[in-house]
């Protein structure tokens, strides 16, 4: 047992490195170790095949994340065009910029040969892509870029684990070949068949993408809505097809075949054999039909090594089956690490198996509590640790949810999906329905949102959970909230009277600023998009229960596209705006030059725009805002290009002076000028632009003026999440990719 916990910490390590060893020094290491096994006394020889052990995962994990980073490198720079033939896999997902598809790459006709195998495209003039077609298509391509943010979905994280390591678009002049005619389009086909006949017969309701989502792995069909509502109460593990779908189907089956070979035995083969080898078929067949995701090749995986040992007969603890599942699963999948959903669903079986060793004998209503408390327990950690949040609700979600889900919508669904009668489909959909607006009603009851934790804190959050859920009396158990009290108390530090901290936010190509002092707060910005992606989880892991003022500089969807879903999700108190379509309906303070308010000793001033004329375009509208504090001054420009600059400057001169300046328009050459690098004198710019962004943002000249000026540069599409503190020896910066540098995360020469 011990052996093959050393051999799950080799290969989990290497996920939280920032940079790679050389797996050939690590591999020589354990050979050097091996003569030693039968040398000295026998804790001497039991450590050092421990050791042993340990570095082989170690190496074995290393040459994988290297192999994945060479394929990775091999693509060329962003932007570089290919020609590909390519089959569509899965299923296409129509989102709001577009349809996004799985490209598996046949042949390479003009491009890098190092072409990954498996590219995920965007088309934003929405085409048809139907699954299981070729084309020969000219792509743009690109790494893997994303937001990097301490809080929240975590995108760079999901796509290594799933094995994407390019994205790309599709230019002009796409031509389609003959279908592909292989098994997985075969299948594919199936999905979307069943798939479009939900949305037919449901006329494309909510019910007809949650049957879709359960059946064959459609989560695009569900509305943001539904999302949201699955979020709050902690029920979004039941709409990912994983590890609970796979084993639910291979226990119907199981339970079934069971019942079957009890009535008629099967002649010369062992009823236990025709049920499992049944039970792991049927999980293979549901996860073929829900797309056979990374996810769903885990859990059969791991189906997999439990049947083996069942048909072995060996008569093996849970506990060691438990260890050896997982270990089996990360050995074929060393980057399943990096995705909560392992460590969701291993670790909350692990606490099934150890609470239920106290409730042997007891009766099924007390066995059932006492797995519904120890899953609660144990989800406190993992709920706060991953997603910043606890569903006060979620225990009662989950309660009525899991045995709505297992025992009545999705073996309904799937006959629905099998059988193809109407009546079935209509009656799984008013089922799901139900589903829906119960977890709706649920979800208007409040979450509990946790600041983002430091690492005692979380590790004491872990071993209180531990502690309660051992087999212990009532008030040993109560010893847990000793451990779990400062964990709930605590909040991050504000800062101090007359000083000021700033938060650049990772939004992409977009700008969002969060400005703190000792007690208030305000937001300028929200970038684009939903507000749950990025601005909302990081207000709350940043211990923010709600904001002051919500200021924003214009109308453009990169500054305010976030606002009206930050409205509804977030409490703030007032409103200001250069511009009432920013967010229409909504009562709005114009933001006017002239204005000026002091929080807590720091002074803020609204120079621009002023109250008529002056604005010929959004970008001129934008409200540009000078925040002063103890240690300096930090100036918000929004988008103000050259000319309303140039204004400013002549209005104001030596007044502008600002420590930090945030570059205007993302560092466009449209804004930044010399003059107003003359008149503002910042010894640090910040840049928020999104990474590799299609406008080449920052332009070379905003960049070659800063140098020449002597100004140093922080950028978000670089750095991730900007954390900005002006002391009184100047401003101190410090980006959240080099704060929590892994190897897998974006790498930006400087």
């Amino acid at each position: 047992m011990r052996a093959l916990f050393f051999w799950l910490a080799g290969l989990t390590l290497p996920s939280l490195l920032p940079h790679l060893p050389d797996w050939h020094l690590v591999a020589a290491l354990a050979v050097m170790l091996c003569p030693w096994r039968r040398v000295g006394p026998k804790t001497w020889r039991q450590g050092c095949l421990l050791a042993i052990t340990f570095l082989l995962a170690l190496a074995w994990s290393l040459w994988r994340a290297e192999s994945r980073l060479a394929e990775a490198q091999a693509l060329g720079p962003a932007g570089t065009a290919v020609e590909v033939v390519g089959t569509v896999r899965g299923l296409p997902d129509p989102g709001e910029f577009g349809v996004r598809f799985a490209l598996e790459v046949e042949q390479v006709l003009e491009g890098p040969a190092g072409m990954p195998r498996r590219v995920l495209v965007s088309d934003y003039r929405g085409g048809h892509w139907p699954a299981g077609s070729r084309w020969q298509l000219k792509l743009r391509m690109r790494p893997v870029a994303a937001s990097a943010n301490p809080y929240g979905f975590d995108a760079e994280r999901w796509m290594w684990s799933e094995g994407w390591l390019a994205t790309a678009t599709v230019r002009k002049g796409a031509l389609r070949l003959a279908d592909a005619a292989d098994g997985q389009s075969f299948i594919d086909r199936l999905r979307d068949r069943v798939r479009q006949r939900f949305l037919h017969v449901l006329e494309g309701s909510a019910a007809a993408g949650l049957l879709g989502a359960l059946t064959v792995g459609a989560q695009g069909d569900l509305p943001s809505s539904a999302w949201r509502d699955f979020a709050a109460t902690g029920t979004s593990h039941l709409v990912s097809i994983s590890g609970l779908h796979i084993t639910l189907a291979a226990g119907w089956v199981g339970w079934l075949t069971a019942r079957l070979v009890r009535r008629f035995p099967p002649p010369g083969v062992a009823p236990r054999t025709v049920v499992v080898v049944a039970a792991w078929i049927a999980a293979l067949m549901y996860a073929l039909l829900a797309g056979f995701s990374v996810p769903t090749q885990r859990s059969v995986l791991m189906l997999g090594v439990a049947a083996v040992l069942l048909l072995l007969r060996r008569p093996l603890p849970p506990l060691r089956l438990w260890a050896i599942a997982l270990a089996a699963v990360l050995t074929a999948d060393p980057f399943a690490v990096l995705a909560p959903g392992v460590w969701l669903s291993f670790g909350l079986v692990a606490v099934l198996i150890w609470s239920g060793q106290a409730v042997v004998g007891l009766p099924w209503w007390r066995r059932g509590l006492q797995a519904q408390w120890a899953v609660t327990v144990a989800s406190v950690p993992l709920l706060a640790g991953w997603f910043g949040q606890l569903p006060l609700v979620s225990p009662l979600a989950n309660a009525l949810a899991i045995p709505f889900a297992t025992f009545l919508l999705t073996p309904l669904a799937l006959l629905a999906a099998a059988v193809p009668a109407e009546g079935l489909t209509v009656l799984a959909g008013w089922l799901a329905e139900q589903g829906l607006w119960g977890l709706h009603q649920l979800a208007r009851l409040p979450t509990w949102p946790v600041p983002g934790l430091p690492a005692p804190l979380w590790l004491a959050l872990l071993a209180g959970a531990v502690w309660a859920v051992l087999p212990a009396g009532w008030t040993a158990r109560l010893w847990a909230a000793v451990l779990w009290l400062p964990v709930f108390l605590w909040r991050p530090p504000a800062p101090l009277p007359g000083t000021m901290q700033v938060t650049v936010l990772d939004v992409g190509q977009g700008l969002s600023v969060l400005v703190r002092t000792a007690r208030h707060a305000l937001l300028y910005d929200t970038g684009a998009g939903e507000a749950s992606r990025v601005v909302v989880p990081q207000l709350q892991g940043l211990g923010l229960s709600r904001l002051d003022t919500l200021l924003l500089s214009h109308h453009d969807s990169d500054h305010d596209g976030a606002a009206a879903s930050l409205l509804a999700a977030f409490p703030v108190r007032q409103l200001w705006g250069a511009q009432t379509a920013s967010a229409p309906g909504q009562p709005m303070t114009r933001c006017v030059a002239g204005q000026t308010w002091q929080w807590d000793g720091v002074r803020f001033e609204v120079l621009w725009p002023p109250a008529v004329g002056g604005a010929s375009d959004d970008n001129a509208h934008s409200c540009v805002v000078r925040v002063v504090g103890r240690n300096g001054a930090v100036l918000l420009p929004g988008d103000a290009p050259a000319a309303v600059e140039a204004t400013l400057v002549a209005r104001h001169g030596p007044a502008l002076a600002s420590t930090v300046l945030v570059v205007g328009h993302h560092g466009s050459r449209t804004a930044t000028s010399g003059v107003w690098l003359e008149a503002v004198r910042p010894r640090l710019a910040i840049i928020s632009a999104g990474a590799l962004n299609r406008y080449r943002h920052p332009h070379p000249d905003v960049l070659g003026r800063l140098a020449a000026h002597g100004v140093a540069v922080a950028r978000t599409d670089c750095q991730g999440m900007l954390t900005l503190t002006l002391e009184a020896g100047g401003p101190v910066v410090e980006g959240y990719r080099d704060r929590a540098a892994r190897y897998w995360r974006r790498h930006c020469p400087r």
